[in-house]
């Protein structure tokens, strides 16, 4: 019940932003607050979306299993545009350039931590920053074959490399976190709730539909 689990968790971000919002006292702060909940709870859809892919795909809630399917090929080839649009929604979860309406100065007055400071202020950015390394980790478990490494590279040696080789692919996706930081220019509100609702979802609820007719109709499915 691994993923299971890790949802449920991730899930109750919402209500430390919707509390900051709240006890700040301030008008912006609680706008911000509402704004920020409605677009992690609209991402939080793709989300479980793309992770039920890979459920229906093994057949299995337990990460482990995940992985050592992934023996053969990892799930980022045939699940190329899954993995875009989970890619897309975990920016949002996460509150990474485009999404970061959350602090958008010029808006909400920097968002929902607008009258929280000092120790409080460092406590949102560690969950903020930890939440990044969290769903890179479920990312390169998911999509990269976790602890696995292609055959060409055989470890004869009595280390065990596999927690290194899960460590590097976590930070490449850190990376590309920051380089789409660096690149891509902030969304407006609107566009941010309409590229899920109408363009994200409908493309997640069509390969809800046609990955598991696929493996019955090969008679390849794990269960």
């Amino acid at each position: 019940m691994g993923i299971l689990y890790t949802l449920a968790l991730s899930s109750l971000g919402v209500y430390g932003i919707l509390f900051a919002g709240w006890s700040a006292n301030s008008k912006y702060a609680f706008l911000g607050s509402m704004r920020s909940s409605a677009a992690v709870i609209s991402y939080e859809l793709i989300l479980g979306s793309a992770i039920l892919i890979i459920i229906l795909l093994t057949g299995s809630l337990n990460f482990s299993t995940i992985i050592e399917n992934q023996q053969a090929i990892w799930f980022i080839v045939p699940l190329l545009p899954v993995f875009i649009f989970y890619f897309i929604s975990i920016l949002a979860e996460t509150s990474r350039t485009p999404f970061d309406l959350q602090e958008a100065e010029s808006e909400l007055v920097a968002g929902f931590f607008t009258e929280h400071s000092s120790t409080i202020f460092v406590f949102f950015f560690l969950g903020e920053y930890s939440s990044i390394v969290l769903f890179s980790c479920i990312t390169a478990i998911l999509f990269l074959g976790g602890y696995h490494i292609p055959e060409v590279f055989i470890n004869d040696s009595i280390i065990n490399i596999q927690s290194i080789i899960l460590g590097i692919k976590t930070c490449i996706i850190c990376f590309i976190f920051v380089w789409f930081r660096a690149t891509l220019p902030r969304l407006r509100y609107d566009q941010l709730i309409d590229l899920c609702w109408l363009n994200l979802l409908p493309v997640a609820v069509a390969f809800i539909i046609l990955i598991p007719s696929i493996l019955i109709a090969f008679d390849i499915s794990p269960y």
